[in-house]
């Protein structure tokens, strides 16, 4: 599986983007699916994870209410909507698929595949 991740960029503080990560391969629909985040000098962070099925969704308590994890099965993508933006939600965003787990989990070793990761940098 290969992950590419997209839609990050500059914006002012209160802005939106959205994320996407396009996955090749056919068995998309059977990974559980995580955005995590890095900023400079810290730890990769789980910020949201969405299961297989696409029925439950989790997110890191300083995202809730701003930031939703959806994804789209019959275009193998997954989507990030940040809406709100705050200058610490300046980081590298990474999505990420686990092929054995269909439920998300925040834990970055369940996880057997990474995009390349996309900047996103708020500014106040």
């Amino acid at each position: 599986v290969q992950l590419q991740a997209s839609g990050g960029g500059l914006v002012q503080a209160g802005g939106s983007l959205r994320l996407s990560c396009a996955a090749s391969g056919r068995t998309f629909s059977r990974y559980a699916m995580g955005w995590f985040r890095q900023a400079p000098g810290k730890e990769r962070e789980f910020v949201a994870g969405a299961s297989a099925s696409d029925v439950s969704a989790y997110y890191v308590a300083s995202v809730k209410g701003r930031f939703t994890i959806s994804r789209d099965n019959a275009k193998n993508t997954v989507y990030l909507q940040m809406n709100s933006l705050k200058p610490e939600d300046t980081a590298v965003y990474y999505c990420a698929a686990s092929q054995w787990k269909t439920i998300a989990t925040r834990t970055a070793t369940d996880y057997d595949y990474w995009g390349q990761g996309t900047l996103v940098t708020v500014s106040s």
